[in-house]
């Protein structure tokens, strides 16, 4: 797994969502998505619907992953 295959899987998983993601050793990453449905969702349902764009990658792939959500409004960049 690398950083932008992980980015692909989310904003697939997501559509209409913008991912950066950093992390070069293929196991522990760090994403920021910006997505429009996050308004009004508490920051947990936000990583849960991140995390739902992985399936059972958390489980193998992916060792740690760090996420940060905001809403289009929220990002600054």
């Amino acid at each position: 797994m690398n950083s932008e295959e992980l980015q692909a899987l989310i904003e697939q998983g997501l559509p209409g969502a913008q991912a950066i993601v950093k992390g070069d050793d293929g196991s522990h990453f760090e994403a920021t998505v910006i997505h429009p449905d996050f308004a009004g969702k508490t920051a947990v349902k936000q990583h849960q619907m991140v995390y739902g764009t992985l399936g059972n990658r958390m489980e193998s792939e992916i060792h740690a992953l760090s996420i940060q959500t905001y809403t289009p409004d929220q990002y600054k960049g």
